[in-house]
């Protein structure tokens, strides 16, 4: 495994326990409801009742839970095996039926047989990888003849900007182009918990265009439906954002002028 990736891996295995003990993801009260999936993606998804869904860097399993609660028969993968752990025991617990996979991504091919109606990943998972072509290849390698990929995911000019704690308006900070990265850091706590400490505290993003994305897909052999733009978030990863309601945060400066979130849904040749 790349060291960068590597690296990645350590935190997320740490970050894990951190996580579901975080008001953010609210495990306590996971299962009332909808679940934790939010309205673009059950909106352009649309029915997944009997459709058969993979669940790209799943984490813990939240969102690939919240899918099977819609009807779809999930299986999720993710590098971390915590993480993996963590999703088999939500899954138990519940009551749902559900496949977990431990899996770099690049190595899931190797690891899971089968093809998918849907595979589908979300909200802050591309910035982790550093190869997209990989990425879309193995992502169409899972999508069978006349099914569908689908990805919601930050916009990557939102990630350009400050997100010192004391910003407060948009300044250019970090690159868009991904010659000028990857990015290292090396922080404590995690968008779940500000204060939560590490002793894997390096991590590396890489960043990837929009363009990067679309093109590597089309070369996967899936072709676009529709890539949409955003002007709002679903949580505050600027220090200059508000709520609106529960899934909805616009900046409080300049609201509407830079795009926030993207999604793009492709098919596969029947």
């Amino acid at each position: 495994m790349d060291e960068r990736v590597e690296a990645n891996r350590r935190h997320w295995d740490e970050a894990v326990p951190v996580h579901v003990a975080s008001a953010t993801y609210d495990v306590a009260n996971f299962g009332h409801g909808r679940g934790r999936l939010k309205p673009v993606e059950l909106e352009e998804v649309g029915d997944v009742r009997g459709k058969s869904l993979l669940h790209l860097q799943c984490h813990f399993g939240l969102d690939t839970l919240s899918w099977a609660m819609e009807g779809a028969r999930v299986t999720g993968a993710d590098f971390s095996e915590p993480a993996i752990e963590a999703a088999r025991k939500l899954a138990e617990e519940h009551g749902i039926d559900a496949r977990f996979v431990v899996s770099d991504i690049y190595d899931l091919p190797a690891c899971l047989d089968g093809d998918f109606d849907i595979v589908f990943t979300s909200y802050g998972a591309l910035n982790w990888l550093p190869d997209l072509e990989r990425w879309a290849g193995v992502a169409s390698h899972f999508v069978k003849p006349g099914g569908t990929f689908y990805v919601v995911e930050f916009h990557p000019v939102s990630m350009i900007f400050d997100d010192d704690p004391d910003g407060t308006d948009l300044k250019v900070r970090y690159p868009y182009f991904p010659e000028f990265g990857p990015i290292r850091s090396e922080d404590d706590g995690t968008y779940a918990d500000l204060d939560a400490t590490f002793e894997n505290k390096v991590t590396y993003d890489f960043p990837h265009p929009t363009s990067e994305v679309v093109t590597a897909l089309i070369d996967a052999g899936l072709q676009i439906e529709f890539f949409h733009e955003f002007p709002f978030g679903n949580w505050k990863f600027l220090p200059f954002m508000e709520h609106v309601d529960r899934y909805t945060c616009r900046l409080v400066k300049n609201h509407g002028s830079v795009p926030l979130l993207y999604s793009i849904k492709a098919t596969k040749a029947a």
